[in-house]
């Protein structure tokens, strides 16, 4: 880490465009629009009536399909979303339905699945809306037929949400966890974290697994390249993808992976406790030839009780649904799946590569507020290389640069950034090459309902919050 700059507090606003893209060149959003949320809730529009356009109004309206409290800026959608109004009606509604009519849901939701796999870029077969990310993980290595001696290739920051189900495939089967030191900060180009992976395969290993993007510093691994790397050692890609979903304009198929779990209550701002998981469930032959892994559908209530399934395919039409299921679990909810159909119609009617561009554009002028007044030292998130940016952004605050090894001052700025200036953000801890202690910078999400003044004013309070705190 760089020493921090002492820049004075008048940010140069130059190169907007160039950094943030067309997709971010907005004006903020009055601080005085909405005041309390039931007045801005009666101004909401719905995603089918926004303007036309690309421009400012457009950006307004978006913002306006949710109903955060405007008197918090919040900034932390790497841990949780916030629904739409209409994902919240459509929920409620079918909810009262549901207790009205007394309806079982013992289904597959095939239309849901179909919808959702529409805008992530593969089949339905291969798509189940799980509950979470930690959940999707847990399905994908319990079912992996791994054995004694085999080697899972991660990394040293990785989420509970996958190290868990390793643990648990190492203490019940024998399975060997191996780790990779990942590196920090701008310094990084895609090709070094595939040199890194590629120097730890040995021929025990059988599945690489890894975060993309890594949601303690925000750098999106580059899953593709990774992939090409795993396919020519024959190995499983697993991905923890959990802020993909509703963020980054993905076409699953064409990331080449095996297996993805995501978050849909992120920044796919769906209902709480949902997810995405993706299953490739057939050989393609441009994005991956590989034949496809040895995969049981653990949890499930649907799977042959008699007779068993056909083998997985060797070519490019499925053997079975294997979606289905992994979905078909009991009595669902009816009004929860439905209000996953409604945040995914509610993106695809938005457009999912102009959300990518203005969460990402927002994402790129932060960085360089950032590096104009602390120093890009600050930064453990990537800004140069494109292949490697997301819209989650880790940084040290700290005018002593030495601060961020402190655990419990760390907190204090993150309590403090609510308490004194209305703003939400978080803190991450993980260990850095190097270093004897880990660090624990700040961590901010930029979203579909933030503008480029959100933006300036968290910049702006974190400022004065760390000379109050030098």
């Amino acid at each position: 880490m760089s020493k921090l700059s002492s820049r004075p507090s008048n940010v140069s606003r130059r190169g907007f465009l160039r950094f943030a893209g067309a997709g971010a060149a907005v004006t903020g959003l009055s601080a005085t629009a909405f005041s309390t949320v039931a007045e801005a809730a009666e101004q909401t529009p719905l995603a089918a009536n926004l303007p036309p356009g690309n421009d400012d109004a457009y950006w307004r309206a978006v913002e306006r399909l949710f109903t955060l409290d405007k008197r918090v800026l919040f900034m932390n959608v790497g841990t949780v979303g916030s629904p739409p109004r209409e994902v919240l009606d459509t929920v409620d509604r079918v909810h009262r339905e549901v207790a009205a009519g007394a309806q079982s849901a013992y289904s597959d939701f095939a239309d849901v699945r179909a919808l959702a796999a529409a805008g992530y870029g593969c089949d339905p077969d291969e798509l189940v809306v799980s509950h979470n990310t930690s959940d999707g993980m847990s399905k994908i290595l319990a079912g992996l037929n791994l054995r004694e001696g085999d080697e899972i290739l991660t990394t040293n920051h990785e989420h509970t949400g996958g190290n868990v189900p390793m643990a648990l495939a190492r203490d019940r089967h024998g399975v060997v966890i191996k780790r990779i030191e990942l590196p920090v900060g701008n310094d990084q180009h895609a090709e070094d974290y595939v040199a890194a992976f590629e120097r730890a395969i040995t021929s025990r290993t059988k599945v690489m697994l890894f975060s993309a993007p890594t949601y303690k510093t925000g750098t999106m691994l580059p899953i593709q390249l990774l992939a090409k790397l795993a396919q020519e050692h024959g190995l499983t890609t697993v991905v923890d993808g959990a802020h993909i979903p509703g963020m980054m304009a993905y076409n699953f198929h064409e990331l080449g992976v095996d297996f993805l779990a995501g978050s849909a209550a992120k920044w796919q701002c769906g209902p709480g406790g949902t997810g995405m998981l993706y299953i490739r469930n057939k050989v393609l032959s441009q994005y991956n030839p590989n034949p496809l892994p040895e995969f049981w559908p653990v949890v499930s209530s649907s799977y042959p009780s008699e007779g068993g399934v056909p083998p997985r395919t060797g070519g490019s039409k499925e053997s079975y649904n294997i979606a289905a299921y992994l979905q078909s679990v009991g009595n669902g909810s009816l009004a929860i799946m439905a209000g996953v159909r409604s945040a995914c119609e509610v993106w695809d009617r938005i457009g999912r590569k102009r959300i990518q561009d203005y969460v990402l554009g927002h994402s790129a002028y932060l960085k360089e507020l950032l590096a104009e007044r602390w120093g890009v030292g600050s930064l453990y998130s990537p800004k140069d290389d494109p292949r490697l940016v997301c819209a989650l952004t880790s940084f040290n605050p700290f005018r002593n640069p030495a601060d961020v090894l402190d655990h419990a001052k760390s907190d204090q700025f993150v309590a403090r950034m609510k308490d004194e200036y209305g703003i939400v953000i978080r803190n991450v801890d993980f260990p850095v090459i190097g270093s004897a202690k880990a660090h624990v910078p700040v961590r901010i999400s930029t979203h579909l309902f933030h503008q480029r003044e959100d933006v300036e004013r968290v910049v702006d309070a974190m400022w004065d919050l760390a000379g109050k705190m030098a």
